[in-house]
């Protein structure tokens, strides 16, 4: 490597990067973790050998951890399309064995994104089980908030429960080093969390506490599923899905804190903390990043995720803003999601300064898995 002598300093700061996560339930290569983006590029819920070969890719070249992206859950009316991967059924739990063997091969830990749709299922479609309603906690649509479907019953909201279980389950059979769970950008959990989309007056709608108690029910379910030494991760978006009405999961410290003592309780492992920007603060005249108050606030190792990598002034200013948050003890670990989907040598590039050689991420890469 021949970098630029002024260059040096920041080349051995960025070392940090790539120190060894050591948590007492899963040990990483480095604190680089793959974010998950949506892709619907899995036939009839099938996993291919062009998205395994996507995974390793990445897995070979510096990430510690591979977050899939969103997997539906086995439930009838989970999956938003026809092309997005499942947890279900043997030809999918075939393949995601397949891709777990591999990423494995290159020292590289992987989890599952468990997930439900919910309200952002489409009213019709290409979409698996087209005959099934979408559900959510009163039926509304997270982002344009119109009424479309009736609240979700006890019944429904049982059955969700077993599903998110069930595929926890599975996955650990099938070789995952931990389970993830979408409780983040307007997904079912989501939609429970917010004041806006959940309406309910029995105990799973109203204040802060009683909005945590539906994903509560699911991670305890999930626990039971996967055992006590099996890592859980739980993702929480501070903003909405793109396109909805600014209204952040909290509006300061202490309504932050309401809602991360439930999940802590729990049994949840890790935090993954997604933000409009990884580097901004949370909430005005605040210091702290969204990822660096979830990490004061609940006692537990935190992702920060939110636009890391992408170069948008110089590739100095972005590492130092990165960097930054590492040096204020703001984060323990780094999603980073379109820079890593457009180019697949991301890390390696970053780790050798070599950040002019980065390809950039188009709207032409979510087309395709590089």
């Amino acid at each position: 490597m021949n970098a630029p002598f002024h260059l040096l300093p920041a080349l051995r700061e960025i070392e940090v990067l790539f120190r060894p996560f050591l948590h007492r339930k899963m040990q990483l290569s480095s604190r680089i973790v793959m974010a998950p983006v949506e892709r619907l590029l899995a036939p009839g819920g099938v996993p291919t050998s062009e998205m395994l070969w996507y995974y390793v890719r990445r897995a070979q070249h510096g990430v510690g951890l591979i977050l899939s992206e969103p997997v539906y859950v086995d439930e009838p009316a989970a999956s938003p399309d026809s092309s997005a991967p499942l947890m279900a059924g043997g030809a999918a739990l075939r393949a995601w064995k397949a891709i777990c063997r591999a990423v494995h091969a290159s020292h590289c830990r992987m989890a599952p994104m468990l997930s439900h749709a919910g309200m952002l299922r489409p009213l019709q479609g290409d979409i698996p089980h087209p005959e099934m309603a979408p559900i959510g906690p009163s039926g509304l649509h997270p982002i344009s908030l119109e009424q479309l479907t009736m609240p979700m019953d006890r019944t429904r909201m049982n059955m969700v429960c077993r599903s998110f279980a069930e595929s926890a389950a599975k996955a650990r059979l099938l070789g995952f080093d931990a389970i993830a769970i979408n409780a983040g950008r307007g997904a079912l959990l989501d939609q429970f969390l917010r004041a806006c989309t959940n309406l309910r007056s029995d105990e799973y709608g109203g204040d802060v506490l009683r909005r945590t108690r539906f994903v509560c029910d699911v991670l305890y379910a999930v626990r039971k599923a996967v055992g006590r030494n099996f890592p859980i991760v739980l993702r929480i978006s501070l903003q909405g899905p793109a396109g909805a009405a600014d209204t952040p999961l909290a509006r300061h410290a202490e309504e932050l804190s309401q809602l991360l003592a439930p999940f802590v309780e729990a049994g949840v492992d890790i935090f993954d903390c997604d933000s409009r920007h990884h580097a901004e603060p949370a909430f005005p005249g605040s210091g702290l990043t969204f990822a660096g108050w979830v990490r004061l606030l609940s006692g537990r190792p935190v992702i920060a995720e939110g636009q890391a990598g992408l170069f948008a002034e110089t590739p100095h200013a972005e590492m130092e803003r990165i960097l930054r948050t590492f040096r204020a003890r703001g984060t323990d670990l780094l999603a980073v999601g379109r820079a890593l989907l457009a180019d697949a040598e991301w890390c390696k590039k970053i780790h050798h300064g070599q950040e002019e050689r980065i390809i950039p991420f188009t709207p032409r890469s979510m087309g395709h898995l590089f």
